[in-house]
Parts: structure tokens; sequence; C-alpha cells
């Protein structure tokens, strides 16, 4: 689930879902996706035999075998105890990381705390040293039908909710049922082509899939929460509240000022502490979210030891601030570690649904505008690389002109799309570093006239007449220069540009409504992406309130080309379908590309130890770090 921040950050500070910047729990982009497709021909033997699995992943392969004790990259004899305290930089769905008045974070109302994810059990859960694996949790197993489309997961004894009730199938029957009836619209998206989900027995749930389905729609579902179905028939489930919910997690919450900071404590006699996807992990006793309207305040925060880890996401902070007193003399420790997930696509979104930005020459215009190369240098110490495509950083990136493969699955829509995806893909220009390159300019100016807008006494006008004007919007302050430069460009150009600060709850109620005209976001996906991509590029997320489809991308040639990835029989097939959608989204110049790095750069005070390697596709931050109590001793006589 979503693996930084969306908005406010160099960055982009992601999304999604789960242990990375991109998504908390990642399945939010497709990240903890991935099973066998649903299509007669792309079973493996295991699962044509309906074998019992102890997990599943897109092309049936896994790391762990059925005996494993437990992932290579934990310790797992880790101790527990200690705190560990944060300002969230992963989130999810309605969660947002500056503020909160709400604990039901899987609904569209409200604005939810981060951490929520953490009270709740799953069916299965992520290895993030493969690509898409996933183990049992509250299931033991699962039998999934020679046609791909029924999954029968068997629960294992002993599944607990908090207050001591058994979990049973009934649960689960009812926790991906109302889901899909009134979760967030991204989780309805999701859960499109689950038909329904049913209890066999009190240990047997069975969820049925559509013909067709994609490869990763049963994975996402395997890494929904479960809810206890006695809990919500006293009280309605698509409330906003800040009541807690009853939970089966490792952790619940313990206390919170809403606004301000939730607490959640970890369960001692958790019925899951001991399962092979549990060892090692889950070790603090308290973890701590913090809460700050503005990143500024968060940093003295920290240097002040309000709370204890950092992702840092603003380059003039890492380069400059890092010079108090707890830094210099190695109380606080920073790191560099590496990310490789791809960095996908980061940048200002264009609202096409808005008759003002329907032509992708005026698109184009626009990021025309944008000077990356002052911008980089200026602000940023020259610490990122341009993003070019929305699989940066991974094999799923176009380059070049497309290969044999590419062309023949993009040739049935040739005339249908511009030429330019049969050459090279769509590179944004560089400038000269000046911060108004006037080839740049020209080249916008040019791209505006052949659009049919005109310019009138110095202000642009539509073909229809309208004055151009742009609103950019932000919730804090620390993005302010990056847009500065930009908007005095657009001005330069005869656009009305202005930007405004407005509070979280609006800013992301005003996204969620597509109430603007450029926003800011990132988005990460998965190595092996499938039916997600729908939410974010498909012409239905186009039409979803509330879905990452921002840019109000509807192209039939997009729709299809999603379907041809999820219904990818091998990892061959799915990087060349990616790879010629990349071409199609990039010719449609549907946002004005950002930034990028490979990596995460942390901040810790030094009470902290970990294992030696952290998993590929995951920071492990928190979840396999462990209290020191020696180093945290040590601090604390140090002052």
């Amino acid at each position: 689930m979503v693996v930084g921040r969306e908005q406010g950050g160099e960055d982009g500070i992601a999304l999604l879902i789960r242990a990375s910047r991109r998504c908390v729990l990642r399945f939010a982009a497709g990240a903890a996706a991935g099973a066998v497709a649903g299509r007669p021909g792309f079973m493996t033997p295991a699962f044509a035999q309906g074998a019992e699995r102890h997990g599943i992943s897109a092309f049936g392969e896994l790391k762990y075998p059925a005996d494993f004790r437990h992932f290579d990259y934990v310790a797992a004899e880790a101790p527990k105890g200690g705190l560990f305290s944060q300002i969230g930089s992963t989130f999810q769905f309605n969660q947002n990381p500056t503020t909160f008045n709400s604990l039901n974070s899987f609904i569209f109302k409200g604005v939810a705390a981060l951490g929520m994810e953490m009270t709740f059990a799953t069916l299965m859960t992520r290895a993030f040293d493969e690509r898409d694996a996933m183990y049992g949790q509250a299931a033991r197993a699962v039998r999934i039908s020679d046609d791909g489309l029924v999954y029968r997961f068997v629960l294992r004894p002993g599944t607990l909710f908090h207050d001591g009730s058994e979990l049973t199938a009934h649960d689960v029957a009812f926790s991906l049922n109302i889901l899909k009836e009134k979760g967030h619209p991204q989780i309805r998206q999701y859960l499109r082509q689950m038909v329904a989900a049913e209890a066999a027995d009190e240990r047997t749930a069975t969820v049925r899939f559509e013909p067709g389905r994609a490869r990763d729609v049963p994975l996402f579902a395997a890494g929904l929460p479960i809810f206890s179905r006695v809990y919500y028939d006293k009280q309605p489930f698509d409330e906003s509240t800040l009541d807690i919910p009853l939970g089966s997690g490792p952790y619940k919450v313990a206390r919170f000022e809403a606004n301000r900071f939730i607490e959640y404590e970890r369960v001692r006699d958790w019925w899951g502490a001991n399962l092979p996807t549990s060892r090692g992990r889950f070790n603090f006793d308290r973890v701590r979210y913090e809460f700050f309207r503005d990143r500024n305040v968060g940093f003295e925060g920290f240097k002040a030891k309000t709370y204890l880890f950092r992702e840092e996401f603003t380059s003039a902070t890492w380069a400059t601030r890092y010079d108090f007193p707890a830094f210099t003399d190695g109380r606080v420790k920073r790191e560099v570690l590496p990310d490789e997930n791809p960095s996908g696509a980061q940048g200002w979104f264009i609202n096409t649904r808005r008759e003002k930005f329907k032509d992708p020459r005026f698109r184009e215009a626009l990021i025309c505008a944008f000077d990356f190369e002052w911008t980089n240098k200026s602000i940023m110490y020259s610490s990122y690389e341009r993003t070019h495509s929305v699989f940066q950083n991974s094999d799923l990136m176009a380059n070049g002109k497309p290969g044999p493969d590419e062309r023949a699955l993009l040739e049935p829509y040739r005339g249908k799309v511009s030429d330019e995806v049969f050459g090279e893909p769509f590179v944004p220009p560089v400038s000269d570093g000046s911060g108004r390159d006037r080839a740049l300019l020209r080249r916008a100016v040019g791209l505006i006239r052949q659009a049919g807008y005109t310019l009138r006494d110095g202000k642009l006008f539509t073909p229809q007449g309208e004055r151009v004007a742009i609103e950019f919007f932000l919730e804090e302050p620390t993005f302010q220069p990056h847009h500065q430069l930009y908007i005095k460009n657009l001005i330069d150009l005869g656009i009305d540009a202005t930007l405004r600060f407005i509070d979280a709850a609006q800013a992301q109620a005003r996204v969620n409504d597509f109430d603007f005209d450029l926003v800011v976001k990132r988005y990460g996906f998965s190595t092996t992406p499938g039916d997600s991509l729908r939410a974010y590029f498909s012409s239905q997320g186009a039409a979803l309130k509330g879905s990452h489809n921002l840019a109000g991308i509807a192209d039939p040639v997009v729709d299809a080309l999603i379907e041809t990835i999820a219904a990818a029989p091998d990892r061959g097939a799915l990087v060349t379908a990616c790879r010629a959608l990349d071409r199609v989204l990039r010719a449609g110049r549907y946002w004005v590309p950002h930034w990028y790095k490979p990596s995460h750069w942390i901040a810790y005070w030094d009470t902290f130890a970990r294992p030696p390697e952290k998993p590929r596709y995951a920071r492990g931050i928190p979840d396999t770090w462990w209290y020191d109590a020696d180093k945290a001793a040590q601090l604390e006589r140090r002052g």
C-alpha cells in the first residue's frame, strides 16, 4: 500500500501501499499483486492440480518452501521492546501524513490516521525479497481451481481478534464483500473482478473471480484487512469515526490525539507472532506516528527528539541542516539505502477533463515551460534525475525504438495513436539551466499556436475564447520554491498562473473530486503490475472519483494495453506490454515530469539495531528493525 507522500516533497513522497515510499501495503499500487492468471493455458502444474499452496505469486514462482522458518531478511531472534516513532512517509487510500480525523482507513470518507493497517490481519502477506510473492498469514494454505477462478483459503486454527473472539471464514467473506460494496473507490475498483466471497465452513473462505480476471486480483484480495463481522453488525462500516475498530493484527491502537499523534502497542499474545511470515518482525512494543502540518516544523521536532526516525525528502534539508549537535556528535545517524522498486511517475498531473487541457500540444507546451535543470541545480543540490517514464528505474520502461515484439503489439493501433509511439519514446526537453530557456519557451509558444490558442495583450485564450488560468495548490510551504519559477514561465506565456495554500483535508477532497488544474503526485508501481493499472490510467478510473487517474486518461488503446498486461502469460510478455503502454502514455503528455532518485535518505536517533541486509523491494523499516536497549542507555547518558 503505497509505498512516500503523494504531495509536498521533492520526490513526491509517495503512496500506497507498504514498507516503501510508494505505499504502505503496496497492494494499492499493485505491489502486493500477482496471482496465477485466470485464463485456460496459463496454469502451472501445481495450480492445475488444485494442490494446497503455502504461497502464491504472479507466475507461480516462490523462493520459500512450505517448511521455511522465516524470511531471509529478518533477524529471527530479534528482541522485542522499546519505541519506534516517526513522521509517516507511506500511506494509502484516505490516509494523510499531515493530519487525521478518522480511524477508518479503508473508506472514502474522512482523513485517516497512518498505520491503521497494522491492526488487521490479512489472509496472506508479502515477502519483500521477491518480486510479488505472498505467503500465508491468517490462511495456512490456499487451493486454486483448475481455471484459476476459485480460491479456497484454509484458515489456520487459533486466529483471534483482539477481544479474544475467533476469526472465521465468515469474517473473511464479510470483509471482502463489504470492501467491494462500500470500501474506498480504489479498493472497489481493484475488486471489480471479484464475484463474491463466501464461507464454505468456519475455516474455509471461498473467493470467486470473473472469467478473464487479471493475475493480480487474487493477491490484492489476499492482502486486504480482515474485519469482525460481529463488530460491524453494531455500527456502519462506511462512516468516518474515531472509535477504535476491533482488529486482529500484530498491533492495536493504544492512544491518540486527532491531528497530532497516534500510538500503537504490540499485541503481546498475538496469535501470529511465531508464524514464518512474522518471526523477526513487529519488534517494537510501541509504534508512534507524529503529525506536523509544516515539514520545517517537523524537522525541528526531529532535532528535539520528539520522534526518532525520519525519511528525508527535501534535498536542501539533507544538504544543509544536518549540522545540529546530536548529529555532529554521532547521536543521530544518516544513511542512504538503495531503492530497487520502479520509481514510477512523479510530476504535475494535468487534468484533461478540463477543456483547456484537451490538446496534447498545449500539454507539451506546459512541459517545455518547466526548467528541471535549473530547479535541480538551484533548489535541490543536483540530487535528482529527470523522470521520463511511468515505470522509471525498471526494465518495464520503454527505451529507444520499439523492438519486434513491441511493434507487433502496437501495430493494430496504428492511426489510433501518435506516430511517435512507433519511434523513440517522448523524453522531456533538456534546458540550458538558466531558469528561462528562450529556445524552450519559443518552442512552447509554437505548440500553443498549433493548438489554436491565441495571445491578446499578453493574455492567452483558448480556441473557444476563454482566458487560460492555472491554479496550483499546496498543503504546506516546502514545495513552494519548486513552483515559483515554473509559474513565472507560465505567466510569460500569457497564462494566469497562481498558487494557493489550503489545508490537508480540503486538498484531499479536491483531488478526490478531480477539482484541480495541475496537481503534484507520485505513483510507484510494482515489478509485476497488472489490474491495478486500471486505477491509474483506464477510462474506468477516469470516471471514478477518488481513483488515481488524476489526468483523466480515457483512451481505448490504453485500456486495451492494460488488458494485455493483465493477461500476460509470462514475464517477457509482461515487460513487452508495459513498454508499449509506457510509449502510449508518454506520447499523451499527461503530466509535467518531475524527478526521482533510486534511494532512500534516512536519519535516526541511534537507539535501533537491524539485520545486515534490507529486503530488496522495501526499506524494512520499522518492520525488521528493533530497539537496542544498550544503545538507548548510552544515548541517554550522552544527553
